[in-house]
């Protein structure tokens, strides 16, 4: 699976790739991981309800 979303290390929209997946009780957690530099992040939950490690604080 694919993801475009911004990369704040390469500073431009990048293709993420999904690097691993497990079922939680608050729903799907998805690692993804930027093939141009080491940044990555990780969404738990469906697209309504998703926490997401690379929103800002």
């Amino acid at each position: 699976m694919e993801l475009d979303q911004y990369c704040p290390e390469c500073g431009e929209d990048r293709t993420f790739y999904r690097a691993a997946s497990t079922t939680l009780h608050l729903g799907e957690k998805i690692k993804w991981h930027c093939p141009e530099c080491s940044y990555g992040f990780v969404r738990i939950g469906d697209n309504g309800t998703a926490v997401d490690s690379s929103a800002d604080a």
